[in-house]
């Protein structure tokens, strides 16, 4: 077996979707309007006794760690590799969604036990004050929201920070309802039954977001990638008989890699390996593989045989 190792290809040349200023822009703003948010809701909800606003306030700040944690590393995925970090500091955008998720699952917990404690001992509570500054959360997660809309498909931390968005203002749209019924009814056990209800809302979204960043931190076959339409792919070449030896796996939450052995069955020139590995390349391209590298096997009997 002869071995033709084809170089990497690292071109830049096909545009992943994501403008870096926009986004940076939108994690800042996004940043800044939930922190104030978060200050008023817990002085509110401390002033006022409300499990809804405390474990909502948990909510956003936890949302708040999660931009900060994105923006960080959507910005250090864009510097430069060096000798030791020769893939640069992609792979941080997936530790940051796992981190994300963790965070997100450790403040459920406590807020959920505080929200139990408060439905057995229910405390009185301002229904009215309760919807107004839910209500300015909805506004102000929607605007969020909204600023992450466009890119949501390109990036997990991006799409993780839109879901998180749209799922506060809907938590907050419940928060202002309970709020409503509160002040008709005086059903102060409403309070922590919404807080468990938003635990609830947050487990569920940070399951599916845990479950993606952990297997792209294991270097799982990436979401939206079919290994065995890769291998049909690839197969279906001109002048390829096998491919084997195949790994697929994330380079950051935007970048997808490759590598694979490829076997022939003519005799072709290095012009032609050449030709048919950087057309392999590109292909791939358009199958969200943005790095490859192929590994070239040419059978020599069959060349001798055909007297090359």
């Amino acid at each position: 077996m002869a071995h033709n190792h084809s170089h990497h290809n690292h071109s830049h040349s096909h545009d992943h979707g994501i403008n870096a200023a926009d986004t940076g822009m939108a994690f800042i703003i996004g940043i800044s309007l939930n922190v104030l948010f978060v200050i008023v809701e817990v002085i509110t909800g401390i002033i006022n006794n409300s499990m809804s606003l405390l474990t909502d306030a948990g909510h956003n700040l936890s949302d708040v760690a999660s931009l900060v944690l994105s923006l960080i590393a959507f910005r250090l995925a864009k510097k430069k590799s060096t000798e030791k970090f020769t893939y640069g500091y992609k792979k941080t955008t997936v530790l940051a969604a796992l981190f994300n998720a963790v965070f997100l699952l450790i403040a459920i917990g406590i807020l959920g036990f505080e929200s139990v404690h408060r439905l057995i001992n229910p405390e009185a509570v301002k229904g009215d004050v309760i919807a107004w500054v839910a209500g300015v959360g909805i506004i102000i997660n929607v605007v969020t929201a909204l600023m992450f809309f466009k890119n949501r498909h390109g990036d997990l931390n991006i799409k993780s920070a839109y879901l998180h968005m749209m799922s506060d203002a809907l938590v907050s749209a419940g928060v202002v309802a309970g709020g409503i019924l509160i002040v008709y009814t005086d059903w102060y056990w409403v309070d922590p039954v919404i807080g468990l209800v938003i635990m609830l809302v947050i487990l569920i979204g940070t399951w599916s977001l845990l479950a993606d960043s952990f297997r792209l931190s294991v270097d799982a076959v990436p979401p939206g990638i079919d290994m065995n339409e890769i291998k049909e792919l690839i197969s279906n070449q001109k002048n390829i008989t096998d491919v084997h030896h195949i790994h697929i796996w994330a380079l950051s939450t935007t970048e997808n890699a490759l590598t694979a052995h490829i076997s022939l069955n003519d005799c072709l020139s290095f012009n032609e390996k050449m030709d048919l590995v950087q057309n392999l390349k590109h292909k791939l391209m358009h199958h969200k593989i943005h790095h490859s590298t192929i590994e070239i096997e040419t059978e020599l009997s069959n060349c001798e045989e055909k007297d090359c």
